[in-house]
């Protein structure tokens, strides 16, 4: 088994540095152990197989980075053998299948079944700059979007995910990086496991995740705790059309999904939020998911949006639910 805890030794240092509070301190200590636990054999069948993936890329040296545009892009092809390229192909195929992205590594292209770039897009004109701020994002994925907040000049970024594939793709793209002092992290935790009061952080992004929890309320207000005076949410989720109180509740799935709890209409979600206590509450964008920004892929092979949706309607969902369509708030904490 491979030793993934060392590669957060600078994040425990960042953290002791950060800000001296009794919950920074709580989390501080309990990290290691949660971040070893994680990573065991017996919590995942393949996990062996990914951190070996992950292990046996090649050390390589980037002679180009750019974390600034729609495609996350490390290496050139030219600094690769064709049959190097090829073995490097090989070991990131074995982390399949991508959700998030896209990237391009030493010139493989990473199709990702997201487009999460155009999220990005919707997202970047509206948020506080990210100069020298402390960022969460919850839910992150393999950490595209991670990426991107660095690449916005974040001052230090931490993701949460608990699926361990994504934090070993994200391990994988870091390791690919080269910049051991890049201070960007995906932890293997959730929101649940970070203690309360944690008021860490400058902005915290919450995308995608709302709608997977039983009780949305509880999900505002752990986010409010993560976050400082002042400091700012980022919110998309899931909604409906509709008026003020109206919430879609599935009785069984959604979109195939099995984890889908509330929808809420804007004004309904906008409520929430002002019940919670955020301030300067804002509607920044509302559209219907396409199949051209989530969809299926040589990097994501499973069922994507498209096998969803109903065939003579694609306005509903295959269950005959309003077809998925996301909206973005932002707010602040007071």
């Amino acid at each position: 088994m491979v030793d993934m805890s060392k590669d957060y030794h600078a994040l425990y240092e960042a953290l002791n540095t950060a800000q001296a509070n009794a919950a920074t301190r709580l989390w501080l200590e309990q990290l290691p152990l949660l971040i070893q636990r994680a990573f065991q054999p017996e919590h995942h069948g393949d996990a062996a197989h990914w951190q070996h993936s992950v292990a046996h890329l090649p050390n390589l040296v980037p002679t180009q980075r750019n974390i600034t545009t729609a495609t996350i892009t490390i290496g050139l092809a030219a600094g690769l053998t064709p049959t190097e390229q090829q073995a490097l192909t090989d070991s990131l195929k074995a982390l399949h299948p991508w959700r998030k992205g896209p990237y391009t590594l030493y010139g493989i292209h990473i199709d990702t079944e997201w487009r999460s770039d155009w999220k990005w897009t919707r997202l970047q004109a509206h948020i506080a700059p990210l100069n020298y701020r402390k960022v969460l994002d919850v839910g992150c994925g393999n950490g595209y979007h991670c990426w991107r907040m660095l690449g916005a000049d974040a001052a230090l970024v931490v993701g949460i995910d608990p699926t361990l594939l994504n934090v070993m793709q994200f391990h994988a793209i870091k390791k690919l990086y080269h910049d051991s002092s890049a201070p960007i992290y995906v932890v293997p935790c959730t929101l649940e496991d970070l203690p309360p009061a944690l008021t860490l952080f400058d902005t915290v992004f919450s995308m995608g995740v709302l709608y997977h929890r039983r009780s949305p309320i509880d999900h505002l207000l752990a986010l409010k705790d993560c976050m400082v005076a002042g400091g700012e949410l980022i919110l998309e989720t899931l909604v409906i059309e509709g008026r003020e109180g109206e919430v879609l509740l599935p009785e069984q799935r959604y979109a195939s999904m099995r984890n889908v709890w509330f929808l809420p209409s804007c004004d309904t979600l906008k409520s929430w939020l002002k019940r919670c206590g955020f301030i300067n509450i804002r509607l920044i964008d509302v559209a219907l998911t396409s199949t051209e920004e989530q969809r299926s892929t040589e990097w994501m092979q499973f069922h994507s949006l498209q096998d969803f949706l109903e065939p003579s309607n694609p306005l509903l969902t295959k269950e005959g639910l309003p077809a998925p369509r996301r909206a973005m708030f932002i707010a602040n904490r007071p």
